[in-house]
């Protein structure tokens, strides 16, 4: 959940600026890879991203600077598309949305209030071109209509990326509240934060596995001197450059933290197959460049298994996808991509059926 810190403007949600309409196609797209079939694009205003299920399957919530926004809003629609309404306040920057099980309360991070307007973007460091901003969001628990909006979290630092546990009764999220950026866990109402992250460096984007018993992670943990003053830089101005990320895998009280992927590419956005043995996520794995000795701007999907175990590639095109997660019966995923040649470098939701 959780915009990411990757490379590309196309794959930088954030920072795209063309918000132009176009028409739907008027077929489905076609099928790639043995697991996706009957491909079908859901968005198709503005820029959008972060598109994950309710529990029964039935809605879909995610973010967008829809309608000329300047910067993100929360939404809510019909899995099938139809029935698009904002949920968020219509002032401030939002992001990182989910339901509650049951499906009658969402929660998301925000910046309003106090901040009103959308904050404004922080200049990359001199011989970088792009970063994550870590605004000062607190995390928001509402109605599923939107209504009734509480802060859960407040403190002047980056509190985002809640995700609900099964039982509802707590909430996983990224934070930079103790001056590095860390995982903490909470009771649904805010109460009883605990830290479960303690390493020097990056470590966001948790999810809940199905059974509540397990979390998944993203994570840099700077080794040599120049890393370790390059986090420095990133804390004291509040953003996030692209680095590496592992894949990494903890108890729900934090404990047995092992990490199931390591292999130099920018491995993100991880969630759970219902099965809960599998993982899915997206990563630039396959796109490593050697005369650039750096990896590319392609990111697909992949499962692997919970010990790290079985990778497999599931999109196979030439641009962006992230951002996946299964639907409740493990029939459909969802993602977001750049896959509309009409809209090059802006990103839609799409989703399809899953074949095992």
């Amino acid at each position: 959940m959780y915009r990411t810190f990757v490379v590309l403007p196309t794959i930088l949600l954030f920072l795209s600026g063309c918000a132009g309409r176009s028409l739907p196609p008027r077929e489905p797209l076609p099928a790639e890879g043995p697991h996706l079939r009957n491909i079908r694009q859901l968005t198709f205003d503005g820029d959008n991203g972060e598109a994950y299920f309710s529990w029964d399957g039935t809605r879909l919530i995610w973010q967008s600077n829809r309608g000329g926004a300047g910067c993100d809003k929360i939404w809510v629609m019909n899995a099938d598309g139809t029935g698009k309404r904002r949920v968020s306040p219509a002032r401030g920057a939002h992001t990182c949305s989910f339901f509650f099980p049951g499906d009658r309360k969402i929660v998301y991070a925000s910046t309003a209030p106090p901040a009103g307007d959308c904050p404004p973007r922080p200049a990359p460091p001199p011989g970088r071109r792009y970063v994550w901003p870590l605004f000062p969001y607190d995390i928001f628990v509402a109605d599923a209509d939107g209504s009734n909006p509480v802060r859960i979290t407040d403190n002047p630092a980056y509190d985002a990326e809640p995700i609900v546990s099964p039982d509802g009764t707590k909430i996983v999220f990224g934070s930079k509240r103790d001056g590095d950026f860390d995982i903490y866990v909470m009771d649904a109402d805010g109460s009883n934060v605990r830290r479960l992250t303690r390493w020097v460096g990056y470590d966001g984007g948790p999810w809940w596995s199905p059974d509540g018993t397990k979390i998944v992670w993203r994570a840099w943990h700077p080794q040599t001197p120049e890393e370790k003053d390059l986090w420095r830089e990133c804390m004291e101005n509040d953003y996030i450059v692209p680095v590496p990320l592992d894949l990494w895998v903890m108890d729900a009280d934090g404990s047995n933290q092992r990490r199931i992927l390591a292999n130099g590419a920018t491995n993100w956005a991880p969630s759970w197959h219902p099965d809960g043995r599998r993982i899915v996520f997206s990563s630039n794995m396959d796109d490593w460049r050697p005369e650039l000795d750096r990896y590319g701007h392609n990111f697909e999907l992949y499962l692997i298994g919970l010990d790290g175990t079985g990778l497999e590639r599931i999109t196979f095109n030439r641009v962006f996808d992230g951002f996946p997660m299964f639907g409740p019966d493990g029939k459909r995923l969802v993602w977001a991509s750049n896959r509309n040649p009409r809209k090059p470098r802006v990103t839609d939701i799409f989703v399809a059926e899953w074949v095992e």
